[in-house]
């Protein structure tokens, strides 16, 4: 029987009270929808926004595209909620953030871009990393895409983005998901320990291919200096 998701508190100390004196600017994101396609170039306009949010600009390259999924939602047959699912599943997606990262942080990360804003708690991080230890990577998905919160906010239609940049009595908005680090500081350090043992292997390796060379020089010009007399 599959564990229910822990409750945590939806607030935090940059939860924002909507005011009407509210006034767009540069940080207010621009949305991304099917219904408001007008012309036959806006669908690859939507596709980019859509790999932005859930790639972000260091990890969109032609080879993590996902072709079979871009020419689906081109001609209808699935929603933009099924594109966002077919790229958060892909095998992309997994090698790139899945793979690299704990249950926490990748709970984390996916909750920035799937649901558009920062976790509310260590306690909601707790609560969304058991959920992908009990129905693995398709089944975390999922459910962050069927909550009430993904549906209320984004539907079948618009492609997710952040929310809640504009924060209350602040000059500057809240930074953007896009510079939050691709790894976490376990990850770096296991690469950076990778890397000093490597370096280690192969300056051994070095030295002893040195050491092996001289004793052949030695034996070399022994072999010749008993032959000469």
């Amino acid at each position: 029987m599959p564990l229910p998701l822990l409750e945590y508190s939806p607030t935090s100390q940059n939860t924002r009270v909507s005011s009407r004196f509210d006034v767009p600017g540069d940080e207010q994101p621009r949305v991304f929808s099917t219904d408001d396609l007008f012309e036959p170039s806006d669908i690859e306009t939507l596709i980019e926004a859509a790999y932005l949010q859930l790639f972000h600009e260091q990890q969109m390259l032609d080879f993590n595209r996902q072709t079979t999924l871009e020419s689906q939602l081109k001609t209808g047959q699935i929603t933009v909620k099924d594109f966002i699912r077919g790229l958060a599943t892909s095998d992309s997606f997994r090698r790139l953030n899945f793979d690299v990262n704990n249950n926490y942080r990748f709970s984390e990360l996916c909750v920035q871009r799937i649901l558009g804003r920062q976790v509310y708690s260590d306690r909601e991080t707790i609560a969304w990393s058991i959920v992908l230890a009990n129905k693995g990577l398709n089944g975390f998905i999922n459910a962050l895409l069927e909550s009430d919160e993904y549906l209320d906010n984004f539907g079948e239609y618009t492609v997710p983005y952040q929310r809640r940049r504009v924060l209350q009595q602040r000059a500057e908005g809240e930074v953007t998901f896009a510079h939050m680090p691709r790894y976490g500081t376990d990850y770096r350090n296991q690469q950076a320990s990778a890397e000093r043992s490597n370096r280690s292997q192969r300056s051994a390796a070095k030295s002893k291919k040195k050491t092996t060379t001289r004793i052949l020089n030695f034996m070399t010009r022994a072999t010749r200096v008993g032959a000469s007399r």
